[in-house]
């Protein structure tokens, strides 16, 4: 069973998300359209940038994290977010190139999986 607490947490991971992926799909349209850089490229860009945000906002509010060495859980954070972007390549991969998905219904999907392990990974690792 999931306790409340955890439930808590993972709504307001949720909610840092969503400002994340305004910035995320923010930067991946304007690099991808308008700016005319290559899709996964534009999205690793975006992403990154989400990632860096959601880490602020994640220490701060989610976690409530009093760490004081910023820099290992932050390089923490990171990395559990470039395994999270190569997951989430691969997943808009799949289902925009193999299941000719429109890409940004793709990137949606990728979104929510990757949601989940994100969450789990910095819950159980980075803010442990």
């Amino acid at each position: 069973m999931v306790s409340e607490a955890i439930v808590y947490k993972l709504f307001k991971f949720m909610l840092v998300g969503i400002g994340g992926t305004t910035i995320d799909f923010g930067i991946t349209y304007l690099l991808k359209e308008k700016v005319k850089i290559n899709k996964y490229i534009a999205n690793s860009i975006g992403y990154l940038s989400a990632a860096t945000s959601n880490y602020v906002f994640t220490r701060i509010w989610v976690f409530e994290s009093t760490n004081p060495n910023l820099s290992k859980q932050y390089l923490i954070f990171v990395t559990i977010s470039l395994i999270g972007l190569g997951l989430m390549n691969l997943f808009i991969w799949l289902y925009h190139e193999k299941f000719k998905m429109n890409f940004y219904i793709a990137k949606v999907i990728a979104l929510i999986i990757v949601l989940v392990w994100t969450f789990s990974a910095h819950y159980t690792i980075t803010f442990s």
